[in-house]
């Protein structure tokens, strides 16, 4: 690996109109525009860049941005190799900063900027290796692997020597999973049939098109309506069958207890699990919720939101949860979602990462192919999400066959987006939204 000075980091307001057809309407977000702060990382090698991003929903992007570019100052003028050779302590400079920790920490605004900056240092660093990212971390000595995480504050529930251990162990067999993984792909999911703003109509013909290419899994957005949440997954569920595995997700909605009354009235549709019940700061909440509905057979799964690997340990700690949905983007990066990964392993709960969005399904296919292959070494109940949005503006975009990611080849994260898409959406001066606001007036 060259000597690699950063000399420049660069971060854009890119956004997507996508609030226009309802595309990721929820519950509690029901006119998303998928936005991202797009960052770009120079080196003085010309050849050499880095590309990393951080997902939102629209308005408040702008905010990423200026923390983006307030941490910044720590990460211009280092070396790619005095980064990675000490990348816990370097976690720590960007989350730890003495002044900028007091607006996170490890948390909000601060913890999407550093998410996206690391997720830059890391695209950077599987492309001076000239691999993809998730064979980077399969390769890597687990002591260096381990040598990326900071444990503060989970030892109590993860030790350096207990991660270390579950890396090694998985050694075992990881070869002939990394050549099934090379032909088959991971197993995913769909959430494109069912968004919440979708008409009937578009379900049915959404769902018709994804059964005939072979999907088997499906998540129903719900809880603003009982009786139309009944009905749409009523129709999901005929459409389906018996034996497809069907999913629900009410994105925040509810209060505990009337989490938990909802959900059993939607239970004849044999959901494999609530998701985002409740709050997503409310352990012991979801720790109630998922102890009332073990009786009935559904499982809560929730992530996306959470903050940190301080957040994870303690929903795993009060068995909160049956499913973990980490996000590329919502904590700090590969260094913390490697702590989740290995305490999720721990714990053993299925890791099934939150995806969709823009640049989260080329983000996350990397962590859960190591997760697989390094770590967990089971598909038992596991599997990742898939949006079919905006993958066309990425220039190595996500490549699913047979409902499954099939594993990256190009060298990177897989997160740069062709420069045409970042000038036509960035916000508020690109064309489309130029256009959007003449069509306003």
């Amino acid at each position: 690996m060259l000597r690699n000075k950063i000399i420049n980091l660069t971060v854009r307001d890119v956004r997507f109109p996508t609030s226009l057809e309802q595309h990721g309407s929820d519950a509690m977000h029901t006119d998303p525009d998928y936005s991202v702060a797009y960052v770009v990382i120079e080196t003085t090698n010309a050849e050499l860049k880095g590309y990393g991003l951080t997902f939102t929903v629209g308005k408040g992007t702008e905010i990423v941005v200026c923390a983006v570019k307030a941490l910044s100052s720590l990460v211009v003028g280092r070396t790619l190799e005095e980064i990675v050779s000490n990348f816990r302590g370097f976690y720590r400079l960007l989350s730890s900063d003495g002044q900028m920790r007091w607006i996170g920490p490890e948390k909000g605004v601060i913890q999407l900027a550093t998410a996206a900056i690391l997720n830059a240092v890391w695209d950077l660093w599987a492309r001076a290796e000239g691999k993809p990212l998730w064979k980077l971390l399969v390769d890597m000595d687990p002591a260096q692997l381990i040598r990326c995480i900071d444990f503060r504050y989970i030892t109590d529930a993860l030790t350096e020597q207990e991660a270390l251990d579950i890396l090694i162990k998985a050694r075992e067999g990881n070869q002939t999973r990394e050549e099934q993984m090379l032909r088959e792909g991971y197993p995913a999911y769909t959430t494109s049939c069912a968004w919440l703003g979708y008409t009937d109509q578009q379900l049915t013909q959404l769902c018709s098109d994804a059964l005939a290419q072979g999907w088997t899994k499906f998540k129903v957005k719900v809880g603003a309506d009982i009786q139309d949440d009944i009905r749409r997954c009523g129709l999901i569920r005929k459409m389906i069958g018996p034996n497809n595995i069907l999913m629900v997700d009410a994105n925040q909605r509810w209060d505990v207890a009337e989490a938990v009354a909802w959900v059993t009235s939607l239970a004849e549709f044999r959901p494999l699990w609530i998701e985002e019940p409740t709050c997503p700061d409310d352990i012991l909440g979801h720790a109630f919720i998922s102890k009332a509905l073990a009786p009935i057979g559904i499982g809560v799964a929730t992530g996306e939101q959470c903050h940190n690997r301080v957040m994870f340990k303690q929903f795993l700690q009060a068995s909160a949860l049956q499913f973990v949905q980490i996000d590329s983007c919502r904590v700090g990066s590969v260094n913390e979602n490697l702590a989740i990964v290995l305490m999720a392993a721990k714990f053993n709960v299925p890791v099934c990462p939150h995806a969709g969005g823009v640049g989260l399904c080329e983000l996350v296919q990397h962590l859960i192919l190591f997760d697989y292959i390094a770590v967990s070494a089971s598909l038992h109940n596991r599997m990742c999400e898939y949006v079919d949005h905006l993958h066309e503006h990425f220039r190595s975009p996500t490549n699913i066959r047979n409902a499954c990611y099939m594993p990256p080849t190009d060298p990177g994260f897989s997160c740069e987006m062709l420069e045409e898409s970042v000038q036509k959406h960035q916000f508020p001066d690109g064309e489309v939204w130029k256009n959007i606001r003449k069509q306003d007036k």
